[in-house]
């Protein structure tokens, strides 16, 4: 895969990542029970992250191994397949928690193999 290819995906990582951060800010955790359109945004959100995440190359993963990718894919692949039995805890505290840092490395990323 290109360089060019590899900024892109990153992008849409950060992009999806930061607008996910952004639709959940002054929203609470039951919200995801009473909101479907926040929901449904959400899980989306989570879905083109990780499908992004999987198409890095192991080269540039390994540029930044604070990032758990393999975790960030295996929310994807939980979320596509298991579509009807979304735990409500796990996405919100994914959201709330795990992305800020992860907004903040591939952000860190970016800047570097642009650099490069």
């Amino acid at each position: 895969m290109s360089r060019h290819d590899e900024l892109i995906r990153l992008r849409h990582m950060r992009d999806f990542t930061a607008e996910a951060i952004a639709i959940s800010n002054g929203k609470e955790r039951d919200d995801l029970t009473t909101d479907r359109l926040l929901e449904l945004a959400l899980i989306r959100l989570m879905e083109v992250i990780g499908e992004a995440a999987g198409r890095i190359s192991s080269d540039t993963r390994a540029q930044l191994p604070d990032i758990p990718w393999s975790d960030v894919v295996a929310m994807r692949n939980r979320l596509i397949h298991g579509y009807d039995s979304v735990d409500h805890d796990i996405l919100w505290d994914t959201i709330t928690h795990d992305l800020p840092p992860l907004l903040r490395a591939v952000d860190q990323l970016i800047q570097q193999l642009s650099e490069e």
